[in-house]
């Protein structure tokens, strides 16, 4: 049994899926930050598979995907400093108490 562009894409919808419901249902700043780098991580799959198994001659999927992973590197930093920002200023890193804008 050989592993075709189907078992990718279904493992990239599971991936997907499990980082939407981080998103969605988590409550802690960090948490979901993990959740869009696990749909980062789907995207990132699709990309390279297609590339891998459709009649591509170049590397542009994983050329994206390396994109999108620098752009993933940078959303991580931007975030984490955000969320320790907000953590010294509130005391809190709960998404649901960061409903005011002024400190």
């Amino acid at each position: 049994m050989s592993i075709g562009l189907t078992h990718y894409l279904l493992l990239a919808a599971v991936l997907f899926a499990i980082g939407m419901f981080g998103v969605l249902s988590k409550r802690n700043i960090i948490a979901v930050m993990m959740g869009i780098e696990l749909m980062l991580n789907a995207v990132n799959i699709n990309l390279i598979a297609f590339n891998r198994f459709l009649p591509v001659h170049d590397l542009s999927g994983q050329l994206m995907a390396l994109f999108a992973i620098a752009m993933g590197v940078a959303e991580v930093a931007v975030g984490i400093a955000l969320a320790f920002r907000i953590y010294h200023d509130r005391e809190t890193i709960n998404v649901d108490e960061l409903n005011r804008m002024k400190g």
